[in-house]
């Protein structure tokens, strides 16, 4: 994988450069006001030219609305530990509550270390890799192999033949059937809300990111020892100067509701009823952005919160896109407005979702796997 990340989709093919460079020109607003929809008959899918010429303007990184997003970020997050700390002396209740709105602070700053990684934050390379290092650091996140393993997940999401790297372990029906009671066991447990958004967390940020994958190759495995290098240095200074137990307060539940609701965030982006999983033959790049990825309609405030990643249809379409740009591009063109949003309620429904049927294309529940299962054998017993 290449260290600018700028090829995260397979190689697409380019659009008039005079059309490329008049959209580039306009700035996101002005674009986002006098863009027309491209005129596509219905029966046909956008290509991948027009789309790229529609997403072109929003590309450009913004340097006062970059260093804006840092300050009104990183600058509370301090201002949380001042606060925290003081707390201690109050109540430990305070702290816990606290640890809300710095945890949601962990959460915007890992979307800041994200476009860093795809090289979308900053024009320039070297800023993208400094401000991504600092904010791994914030987030207990190995830059150089979670940049890795997040392209992975980017060129292959929705792919049922190459899934397993940056994603959630997902059987489909078929799959689960097939397998021996004891990996049926442990895909229940995995999956089961408690494991994956209260138990998963702590083990994710403290534990799985401090390793290599397997397939990682030598400067993303670095990468991950750098990291923990600099945690270690990081963790037993704040441990000398709070104390580890104080430190200990701190940290592990502003960590607890950050990884909470991050993965939930994450979970909610590709596990939904109607989410788009084709095998490898049949898959379409554009139609894994638009149809495998989310609309994800917060309330103001928690968007604000989560970086607008909500717009992840958005995301996964072009993810030279940083994230202060995603809804406006979103409201640049029709072609946006087909993706169903869901909501905060609705997305609890999510939780419950488990395997992919293949032949209704859809998320199921175990409710449902009982009444295929039944299904099959009422088949095979008047067959026999």
């Amino acid at each position: 994988m290449t260290s600018t990340l700028s090829a995260l989709a397979p190689e697409l093919p380019e659009v008039c450069t005079k059309d490329i460079v008049q959209n580039q020109a306009e700035s996101p607003k002005q674009a986002a006001k006098t863009a027309t929809p491209l005129k596509v008959p219905a029966e046909e899918k956008m290509s991948i030219s027009e789309w790229k010429k529609i997403v072109a303007p929003f590309t450009v990184p913004s340097l006062p609305r970059a260093l804006w997003q840092v300050a009104n970020t990183l600058i509370p997050y301090v201002g949380m530990w001042f606060i925290m700390n003081w707390s201690l002396s109050v109540s430990y209740w305070l702290t816990l509550a606290l640890a809300i709105p710095a945890g949601f602070l962990v959460v915007r700053s890992f979307i800041i270390f994200h476009d860093c990684g795809h090289g979308s934050f900053f024009k320039s390379k070297k800023a993208n890799d400094f401000l991504g290092f600092i904010t791994g650091m914030l987030t207990f996140t190995p830059y150089g192999h979670w940049t890795w393993q997040h392209a992975v997940h980017h060129q292959t999401s929705g792919d049922l033949d190459r899934r397993g790297e940056g994603d959630i372990w997902t059987l489909t029906v078929n799959e689960y059937l097939q397998s021996s009671p004891m990996r049926r066991f442990l895909y229940r447990v995995l999956r089961n809300p408690v494991i994956l958004f209260v138990v998963a967390p702590l083990i994710m940020f403290f534990g799985y990111q401090r390793l290599c994958s397997p397939h990682a190759k030598g400067k993303d495995r670095k990468s991950v020892y750098l990291m923990n290098f600099a945690l270690a240095c990081m963790v037993g200074g704040m441990m000398w100067l709070l104390g580890w137990k104080q430190y200990l307060m701190i940290q592990v539940p502003i960590t607890m509701v950050a990884g909470m609701a991050g993965i939930w965030m994450f979970y909610v982006q590709h596990q939904f009823e109607d989410v788009y999983w084709e095998h490898r033959d049949e898959w379409d790049y554009t139609t894994a952005a638009i149809e495998g990825s989310s609309f994800y309609k917060l309330p103001k405030i928690l968007q604000w919160c989560t970086g607008n990643i909500g717009f992840h249809h958005v995301h996964h379409l072009s993810s030279r896109i940083p994230n202060y740009y995603l809804e406006a591009c979103h409201n640049s063109h029709p072609m946006f407005y087909s993706v169903k949003p869901i909501t905060f309620l609705s997305s609890l429904k999510c939780m419950h979702l488990r395997l992919f049927d293949e032949e209704t294309k859809q998320l199921i529940g175990y409710r449902r796997l009982r009444e295929i299962r039944k299904d099959r054998e009422a088949k095979l017993s008047l067959a026999a």
